[in-house]
């Protein structure tokens, strides 16, 4: 059995629901393969409503009273912080399919691996490698920087901006707001007032969406914009702001639903078959990836002792859809993020090289 508490409530029952997707659809699938070790597997899935509080409670008692043979994480640093503790505490491994805030991993765990490919403050480097490697005259010169007070998004953006300060690009407004902030008219106005060539906006999603629609009512348009997760929740994000408002905007992202990695092809055609031809969002996959991390480790060892998945992983690379996935000793993933960009009503990947779906990026950005 398979313990897992997910947000399936509160602020991050979107993520959290797709979270269970994914996980679901592995452990199907994986069941119609015979299991693991010979045995069907089960998961437990509980509501943590996105509450510290009650992800803790959750994953205690998943160890203690449920005796859950494995532990498979839960959405955000803000979850996982608290469920890696209780599982380090009770020696367990925890593979979480998001969380990569630098405070995650500078705790000395040794059973903590994050299932993505790099941390927090290192998902914008792709992102600034493409703005160098323009031609100077089509650089922005000037940026602004509104995040949401999230461990994930803040460390995002800190980096952005320290890394594109370092290139020239000048910061005409920045601004932390709250997690459940819901009336962006104030940001909005100020950044439209800064007439930044650039906003890079540490966005969860329905921040993201927030932030777009009051620019729009504002008749601004930056000649770049560039969001954190918000760009990469599929539909539910072209829905909330418009198709033709999507065009241009760019984000890193973990997964793409082309990648040409293994079992990808079967993962996409399933989620496609359960949720009427959708396509699936990028939590769903992360989760998916952070499971077949797990299965590798349980396949190579050839038990369930945690203290030797742990190692192995410590060791050892894991190829899964989100592409090869290697670790250093904190449990930090050691690769780099795809840069994405919505184009024509759909994501394309435009940088690396060897993982884009396009060779031409859009130089226009929403609404303009």
């Amino acid at each position: 059995m398979i313990g897992i508490s997910l947000p399936l409530t509160g602020d991050f029952s979107q993520p959290g629901g797709e979270a269970r997707k994914g996980y679901e659809i592995w452990v199907d699938q994986i069941n119609a393969d015979g299991g693991l070790l010979g045995r069907q597997v089960e998961l437990k899935i509980t509501d943590d409503a996105s509450n510290q509080d009650t992800v803790v409670t959750d994953y205690t008692k998943l160890i203690t009273q449920d005796n859950v043979d494995l532990l498979l994480g839960t959405f955000s640093t803000l979850l996982n912080f608290p469920a890696s503790a209780v599982a380090e505490k009770n020696g367990m491994l925890y593979v979480e399919p998001a969380g990569g805030a630098p405070k995650m991993f500078d705790r000395g765990f040794d059973k903590l691996f994050f299932a993505q490919q790099a941390t927090a403050e290192h998902q914008p480097d792709v992102f600034v490698d493409y703005i160098e490697s323009l031609p100077e005259n089509e650089r922005p010169k000037t940026a602004a920087y509104p995040t949401q007070d999230d461990p994930f998004t803040t460390p995002v953006i800190e980096s952005m901006q320290k890394q594109l300060e370092a290139l020239g690009v000048e910061t005409v407004y920045t601004t932390t707001y709250p997690a459940d902030a819901t009336n962006f008219q104030t940001i909005a106005s100020a950044i439209a007032a800064a007439k930044p060539d650039l906003i890079a906006q540490g966005a969860v999603f329905e921040d993201g969406v927030g932030l777009v629609r009051s620019l729009q009512q504002l008749n601004y348009s930056p000649k770049m914009l560039f969001q954190t997760s918000a760009p990469s929740n599929a539909a539910q994000y072209s829905d909330g702001i418009g198709v033709a408002n999507t065009e241009g905007v760019f984000y890193t992202v973990s997964w793409n639903e082309k990648a040409n990695t293994p079992k990808n092809e079967e993962f996409v055609a399933e989620y496609a078959k359960r949720f009427d031809g959708g396509i699936p969002a990028e939590d769903a996959a992360d989760a998916y990836a952070a499971a077949q991390v797990v299965q590798a480790a349980v396949e190579a060892v050839g038990s369930l002792d945690q203290d030797r998945l742990a190692d192995w992983l410590h060791a050892n690379e894991v190829e899964t859809i989100l592409g090869p996935l290697a670790w250093d000793e904190t449990g930090a993933p050691t690769s780099d993020f795809l840069l994405a960009q919505w184009q024509n009503g759909a994501v394309e990947i435009v940088a690396p090289a060897d993982a884009a779906t396009t060779d031409t990026v859009v130089a226009k950005t929403p609404w303009q």
